[in-house]
């Protein structure tokens, strides 16, 4: 098998067209082409410097596979749709990476209002700081030019390069825009070192004022980094003169053309994409409940589906600070393949901070001098560094002895294999720490494991948290990019109702149809074409409620007192793959490769080698052993089973009691 970028047993049923499917990660960047019922995949390391060198690399790889060649153009000419997703938003909020904000309030919001306490105000903390000026929208035209003059300096000088204007009340809408009118006079966008001002009701029409100012700093923290490359990458994709433009998964499980989408929505995408795979997996093999790991290089992101919906917000949480927008549930925790491990005041801490793609970790010879738990496993010997990456990169395993010995054995005074025992313990713990914090209840649930990283030690992180039973993707390594192809285009409108009567309902909803016909437009796509949902949200001294709405008529029994908006969503349907095949009983036993040395409860000891691809469907094996595949690695320790089924995906089943099965 070709490890450039191989073809693989198709996990799906025979599909009209082709999809490219992108998921940009902090270290690796995955890609997965279903062509008809044939479908490639790849991996390429991440190039911070230049994020669109690593997707053309990647794309170039997957070419050779299916012509023989780097043919660019062929592959992007044959392609339907391109659908991109990354963790670069979650991944810069995780390691506090971004510009530095600022923010002027005005009307009647207030700094302890938005700063919140305990983590939200650490957050804050990060994001904005001391920079945050207050106006008093009351004033005349010249004493309000003034203070906003002054209040830009301030803000300016305490080194903001990005500025959110948010003022509450119900006129808020009123005062940001004469707050524009005001700033553009006085500082002209045009102008060589001009600080971008955005205003919170032009990112989102939300009544609650502290959420708007949420959400427009969210969108100001992350918009930087998401418009430079993306425009990048889709200038780059155009040269190509691809059929349709470059389509960005967002976290609400939709996809939409660049220009269209709000950098908030791309939060979490990557993750949201393995959520969205997961869904149709829970679907497909009839899992009422599926808690679902995407272990990358930098974070492990934790979702969850129940009764084939995958669990969401509807004001969504970002690090738990409620958003305007619908999100995803996704915890994102600073812990991954590529994570730093090293020792705190005599304890072994592992992330937030990730050494990326680049340097990468000691043994990718890339420079990198940080112990990582890839590093680790490289030492445990579950790790062959002829055979890592698909054989596309030799890993050093004298680098990694190094940074471990300098990181962890040294300052702990432990041997090397007791250090990767120790570094182990405390990776293992944080990623099933961050699952407990997620979920409370996991009777009944399977734990779907994928990512570069994410079948390493799941067995362990499995029996940590309590779940008995574990399943491995055939597309495990680029599994988030797989789950890509299951999105459709769809678009969000919404505006708040000024009145009660019928003509206030049909004035909003006919306003809600123009834009949705210019947005759909845009997309290629007339309204007839799409399946339109309508939702009625009312506010009042109880809480926030939505329902289903049709026709012009507002129900009876709405609160007098509540706030009212309309929302429509829009969705342009896509072709989609079916999964095929199932897990019956097993049927053999699986095909030893040979042994493979690895530390086994802190001894080394050998243990069967299972190559994924050398065996038949139905085939099976007790722990403990080491299960391989091209992009991938697991250890399965002892009192588990494995079965692998005719789509190349493993089912893990922990016996009884953790007895060995007969």
């Amino acid at each position: 098998m070709s490890t450039s970028g191989s073809e693989v047993s198709s996990p799906v049923a025979p599909f009209g067209g082709k999809l490219i499917n992108i998921d940009n990660g902090g270290t690796l960047t995955d890609i997965c082409v279903i062509d008809g019922q044939k479908l490639y995949r790849t991996k390429t390391i991440t190039t911070p410097y230049d994020l669109s060198k690593c997707l053309l690399d990647g794309l170039a790889k997957v070419a050779v596979e299916i012509y023989g060649k780097p043919d660019l153009l062929n592959l992007l000419l044959s392609t339907d749709y391109i659908r991109y997703s990354t963790t670069q938003g979650t991944n810069a909020l995780v390691e506090r990476k971004g510009p530095r904000l600022g923010l002027v309030i005005a009307g009647n919001l207030i700094l302890e209002a938005i700063r919140g306490e305990g983590s939200q105000a650490e957050l804050f903390d990060v994001l904005v700081g001391t920079r945050v000026q207050t106006l008093d929208t009351t004033l005349q035209e010249s004493a309000l030019d003034a203070a906003t003059v002054r209040a830009m300096t301030a803000l300016s000088s305490a080194g903001a390069n990005r500025v959110i204007v948010a003022v509450g009340g119900s006129g808020h809408e009123v005062d940001e825009a004469r707050l524009k009118r005001l700033l553009l006079r006085k500082f002209p966008p045009h102008m060589l070192g001009a600080i971008p001002i955005l205003y919170s009701h032009e990112i989102v029409a939300d009544a609650d004022d502290v959420r708007r100012a949420w959400t427009s700093l969210f969108n100001a923290f992350l918009h930087p980094a998401m418009e430079r490359f993306l425009y990048n990458a889709e200038h780059k994709l155009r040269a190509y003169r691809i059929r349709n433009p470059l389509l960005i998964f967002r976290n609400d499980g939709y996809a939409a053309r660049v220009s269209k989408t709000a950098a908030i929505k791309t939060y979490s995408s990557g993750p949201r994409g393995g959520a969205e795979g997961a869904r149709v997996l829970s679907e497909h093999y009839s899992f009422p409940r599926l808690l679902s790991i995407d272990v990358g290089g930098t974070t492990t992101d934790i979702s969850l589906v129940e009764n084939g919906i995958v669990r969401s917000h509807r004001r969504g949480l970002i690090e738990g600070v409620e958003t305007s927008f619908p999100l995803c549930d996704v915890v994102s925790s600073g812990v991954g393949g590529s994570s730093i491990i090293r020792v705190v005041d005599g304890l072994v801490k592992v992330g937030p901070e990730s050494v990326g793609g680049l340097p990468g970790p000691a043994c990718f010879g890339l420079g990198g001098k940080e112990a990582t738990m890839t590093d680790g496993f490289l030492v445990s010997g579950l790790l062959d560094p002829d055979t890592f990456f698909g054989g596309q990169m030799k890993l050093d395993r004298e680098r990694a002895i190094s940074a471990i010995d300098e990181a962890v054995a040294g300052p702990l005074g432990l041997s090397i294999d007791r250090a990767v025992s120790v570094m182990e313990d405390a990776w293992v713990g944080k990623v099933a720490d961050s699952i407990k914090a997620y979920d409370g209840d996991r009777g009944d649930t399977v734990l779907a494991a994928f990512g570069g990283a994410g079948p390493f030690a799941v067995c362990r992180i499995a029996d940590q948290v309590g779940i008995d039973r574990i399943l491995i993707p055939g597309l495990a390594p680029v599994f988030s990019a797989f789950g890509l192809a299951f999105s459709d285009v769809a678009h969000v409108y919404a505006a708040p109702l000024h009145g009660r009567q019928v003509s206030d309902v049909q004035g909003c909803r006919e306003g809600l149809v123009e834009r949705a016909r210019r947005g759909m437009f845009a997309e290629g796509a007339t309204l007839d074409e799409c399946r339109i949902e309508e939702v009625l949200t009312f506010t009042d001294a109880t809480g926030e409620q939505s329902l289903p709405f049709s026709g012009d008529m507002l129900p009876v029994g709405l609160p007098a007192h509540a706030r009212a908006s309309l929302s429509m969503t829009v969705v342009k349907p896509i072709a989609k793959p079916s999964l095929v095949s199932q897990f019956g009983p097993r049927t053999g036993d699986a095909e030893a490769a040979g042994t493979r040395q690895v530390l086994v409860d802190g001894v080394r000891r050998d243990v069967p080698l299972y190559r994924v691809e050398d065996q038949t469907p139905g085939i099976g094996a007790d722990g403990p052993a080491v299960l391989e595949e091209a992009f991938f690695t697991c250890r399965i320790d002892a009192g588990w089973r494995f079965q692998i089924n005719a789509a190349r995906y493993i089912s893990l089943i922990k016996h009884p009691n953790g007895a060995q099965a007969r």
